[in-house]
């Protein structure tokens, strides 16, 4: 059995995402192999070589590839389907695009967001937003699957295994790269920090989530925030974490003013210790919180970073 994993990088640098699908991938069994495609991205391939568990990495270069586009992504994929029984990718933005495709022109399901692997054809995946675990056992002869790293430990590290140079697949053409826009901070990326602070409604306003941001920036943590603070204006469409936004797994997650709906908990309560700060006691917040603090958050959390 030979499995096929997709290396989630920016040309310079492997994504954490790609070594916790690898963790995942470990659990299928089989011979695996990395893929990494781009353009210029020889050290990233070098980095996959070092992923625990990679017998392989296949590297593809191609200026088609450099942006991540989904219809040549998933040609390429199309081109190396016939070696493998298993072709998995980090639950990523690029991931959810290609995986449907690429399921669709194999003509087999798509098994999203997975959390657990019970054997090579059995897989669980949250459902209700997070309320059930569906287990799902595929007999498709390929399984095209999505890998939720917040579920996963990262692989380790071992001696690099061999590269492969790949043939690059022709370039369909109906879609191309026009310009990037990446908001420019200091802070780690939401969905890797190892802390992350985030607001809710209770905040109250955009100017508000000024005492958000400076307790994060003292404890060098990412900043997110509630689907009801978004749609509120109060902070930016990615700082969302939830059900509809990123799924986060930190070391700590603060929740401030989040009153800790259904789909908010689905992205944040794999978190290793979850505090809340909330004036309403009853809030369900508290239910999965490691540590509770019943207060207005406009004292408290001035008070709690001018302690740190």
């Amino acid at each position: 059995m030979a499995v096929l994993v997709y290396a989630k990088h920016d040309n310079s640098a492997l994504n954490d995402a790609t070594a916790k699908a690898m963790t995942a991938a470990k659990a299928m069994g089989g011979d695996i192999t990395v893929l990494v495609a781009g353009e210029n991205c020889a050290g990233v391939a070098e980095a996959a070589a070092k992923l625990e568990g990679a017998a392989k990495v296949l590297h593809v270069e191609g200026a088609q590839y450099a942006h991540r586009l989904a219809e040549p992504l998933t040609d390429l994929f199309q081109s190396l389907a016939g070696d493998y029984e298993h072709i998995v990718f980090p639950a990523t933005t690029t991931g959810k695009n290609v995986a449907p495709r690429l399921a669709a022109l194999l003509d087999v399901m798509v098994i999203s967001d997975i959390t657990g692997v019970v054997d090579a054809n059995t897989f669980e995946r949250p459902i209700y937003a997070g309320n059930a675990i569906q287990t799902v056992e595929s007999s498709d002869a390929k399984k095209v699957i999505t890998v939720r790293g917040a579920s996963f430990e990262g692989t380790g590290e071992q001696a690099p295994c061999p590269i492969e140079t790949g043939s690059a697949a022709a370039d369909p053409a109906v879609s191309s790269w026009v310009e990037d826009r990446v908001q420019e901070s200091d802070r780690p990326e939401l969905a890797s920090a190892k802390i992350i602070v985030s607001g809710g409604r209770g905040v109250g306003s955009e100017e508000n989530f000024a005492i958000i941001e400076k307790l994060a920036d003292k404890l060098g943590a990412a900043v997110g925030a509630s689907r009801a603070a978004v749609d509120s204006g109060f902070a930016p469409n990615d700082w969302q974490v939830g059900q509809t936004g990123k799924v986060v797994a930190p070391e700590l997650y603060i929740a401030v003013g989040i009153s800790g709906a259904i789909q908010h908990l689905a992205g944040m309560k794999d978190s290793k210790v979850i505090v809340a700060i909330n004036k309403d006691e009853e809030a369900p917040i508290f239910q999965v919180a490691d540590y509770g603090l019943v207060a207005d958050l406009f004292e408290a959390v001035p008070e709690l970073e001018r302690r740190i």
